[in-house]
């Protein structure tokens, strides 16, 4: 650090110290009164562009200007490699009457590690603190903050001028989720986890194989605790520097969009951890939380609840969201857990939570902000999707919020998941008396923008993989994961599947390991990576799989009370209606010869997805490749086709008007 630093203030005194200069304000643009007040208004949308540290020049001098809001500290000195981490001394603070603590600091450069040493106006706490705003931080466990330029050269045009045309209600979308700590591994060098720029070439070519319109990528936001999986995390403006740098990062979603794939974020505005050089009691108030612990402290996780109600708080999060992707392109933003926050009872026993002012166990303040949220991104990017993982039946979730829904563009369909897992579990001999689970579904199918997910929290916590949650011995057990997978990829919504389970992966996923990539040369594996390959090739490519997802004309009931043989049938339909795809499901191990199933016209029937072919590693057991309709009527249609149905499958027919 210079023997002499710049610093900012309301005034227009300069006052000399050995250590310090003041400014006049209008030597530093960055900080205006008009940011500052819509900031602390709640509708400041792009804070980082002014908090936080950013590269600069004052009087020809070049530096960095730092801000951070820290409205109930006495005093915040700014410490780092540019002034040998001193907490005072040559160390600099100043408060503005906004609660906004700024400066200008001579010869910092990219890479600078910092912090801010802050001391509450109350009682003895001081504290040592990373930049909520932080462009970058070190490598965990280290936890300062890093000065960082986010200059980059994007070469991914096509992918958002196709990404603006496309109306994602009616187009493929099928999500590969990972977790880029475990995906793959470098086995010769001490099991390390690729970095961004090494997976990004080999996550691309095995997504384009596999037929994955999009990745989901897994909490990248930093995180101190790599065990957390990133849920709990400290920068909400950072992806983490385990697997590299911001412009990494940047390279890394430039080469999938550039290879026509998608990137979405799980993004948590649920919960932070409380870590000391955290968010948590930043000033030594609750800055960002509630004080209250029956609002502010999350029991199911330990962690700290964001103060929606707050508008600073509103601005921060609702910066951080755009920051993403604008800065990043990022096409989707996948929000967790928001159930937690629409209810403030959520995990919590009576007489542990506050009710709202109507007495309620709403969230009033967390329905506003995610409101504010989806119509601050739909407003700007209305190309970009915001996703709900609600696990409950809040209604109109993903409906517009002028309409009482909260404005998300999609949402999990958990009901769907739990409903389907628990059937599939089940031996097949008892399915019969359980025909009902399946169908359910269909009742609410079309209430919200469903995505049909089956995630990472279904293989963890003791729960196995999918694999091993189905009945029957070992060919059972993988018939049964590619009827599952046949059977998802039938229904209306859209897609996701969690790594490894395309292997029919034995072990459940544990973060410190990778996807076990060596089952690919076995045959039931590598026909269930094959299978879910296909599908994802017949979804994309069939207009009857993916343009009526969201919309009951798209879904027609054949026949799901046939409890005694324990199938289910049914027609999906393109918006013209030229295109119709039969699909069959046969429950059980038992071969069904000369099955009858009505369809909706005469003609040929084409079977194009057969689960139980043998370069899956089936038995065989098919139609030869399709049927023709004949004029028997059966189930209330004109026309009919008699089948054999193959042991635990899924078949898909296809039949189009030329």
């Amino acid at each position: 650090m210079n023997s002499t630093t710049t610093l900012e203030t309301s005034g227009s005194t300069d006052i000399e110290t050995p250590h310090l200069r003041v400014e006049p304000a209008s030597s530093q643009p960055l900080l205006t009164q008009a940011e500052i007040e819509s900031f602390l208004n709640g509708k400041n949308y792009r804070a980082h562009k002014f908090l936080g540290a950013h590269l600069c020049e004052v009087d020809g001098q070049a530096g960095a200007h730092f801000a951070v809001w820290a409205p109930n500290a006495r005093q915040v000195h700014l410490m780092g490699d540019f002034n040998h981490w001193s907490k005072n001394g040559e160390a600099i603070s100043l408060k503005s009457s906004s609660g906004i603590w700024h400066a200008f600091v001579p010869g910092v450069k990219v890479g600078d590690r910092y912090k801010y040493h802050v001391l509450s106006s109350y009682g003895n706490y001081t504290m040592d603190k990373a930049d909520p705003f932080a462009f970058s931080n070190e490598i965990p466990p280290r936890t300062a903050s890093t000065v960082w330029d986010l200059q980059y050269e994007w070469g991914d045009r096509e992918w958002l001028q196709k990404r603006a045309a496309t109306d994602y209600t009616a187009a493929p979308m099928s999500v590969y989720e990972l977790h880029l700590g475990s995906w793959r591994r470098v086995p010769e060098e001490g099991r390390r986890p690729l970095t961004y720029r090494e997976m990004a070439p080999v996550l691309a070519e095995y997504i384009q194989r596999t037929g994955f319109t999009h990745v989901e990528l897994m909490p990248i936001t930093e995180h101190p605790f790599y065990g957390s999986w990133g849920y709990q995390a400290t920068g909400y403006f950072a992806p983490t520097s385990r697997y590299g740098t911001p412009q990494d990062f940047m390279y890394f979603v430039d080469y999938l969009h550039q290879h026509g794939i998608g990137v979405i974020l799980d993004w948590v505005p649920s919960h932070f951890p409380t870590d000391a050089h955290s968010l948590y009691c930043f000033d030594g108030t609750h800055l960002f939380e509630h004080a209250d612990p029956r609002k502010g402290f999350h029991p199911d996780w330990a962690s700290a609840i964001f103060n929606y109600g707050r508008y600073e708080v509103r601005s921060f999060l609702i910066s951080s969201a755009l920051f993403w992707i604008e800065q990043y392109h990022i096409d989707g933003l996948r929000l967790d857990a928001v159930a937690s926050m629409l209810y403030l009872d959520y995990s919590r026993q009576a007489g542990n939570w506050i009710p709202n002012k109507y007495g309620g166990r709403e969230n009033l303040e967390a329905i506003d902000f995610l409101r504010e949220l989806n119509h601050a991104v739909a407003q700007d990017h209305p190309d970009v999707l915001t996703i709900a993982e609600e696990s409950t039946s809040w209604g109109n979730v993903s409906r517009p919020s002028k309409d009482g829904g909260l404005g998300f563009n999609m949402k999990w369909d958990m009901g769907w998941m739990h409903d389907t897992l628990r059937y599939f579990k089940r031996p097949p001999i008892h399915r019969k008396h359980h025909q009902g689970e399946l169908p359910f579904r269909m009742v609410y199918a079309f209430s919200e923008n469903f995505i049909l997910p089956l995630s990472h929290d279904e293989v963890v916590h003791g729960k196995g993989s999918l694999f091993g949650m189905m009945a029957g011995d070992e060919w059972q057990k993988h018939a049964n994961l590619r009827l599952l997978y046949g059977y998802m990829y039938a229904l209306p919504g859209k897609k996701l599947l969690f790594m490894g389970d395309e292997l029919a992966q034995w072990p459940e996923w544990s973060h410190e390991s990778s996807v076990e990539w060596h089952v690919e040369k076995m045959p039931y594996h590598a026909g269930a990576q094959k299978w879910v390959g296909d599908l994802n090739r017949a979804y994309r490519s069939e207009r009857a799989l993916h343009e009526l997802d969201f919309n009951h004309e798209g879904f027609e009931w054949v026949d799901y009370q046939d409890s005694q043989n324990t199938t289910m049938s049914f027609v999906r339909k393109s918006r013209d209606c030229r295109d119709m795809i039969l699909v069959v499901l046969n429950f059980t191990p038992v071969v069904r010869k000369n099955y009858l199933v009505g369809v909706p016209r005469a003609g040929y029937w084409k079977e194009i997805l057969n689960s139980d072919a043998r370069e899956y590693n089936g038995s065989g057991q098919g139609n030869c490749g399709g049927v023709q309709a004949g004029t028997i009527k059966c189930h209330h249609r004109p026309a009919s086709i008699s089948l054999t149905l193959p042991p635990l499958s899924a078949l898909f027919f296809i039949n189009r008007l030329d």
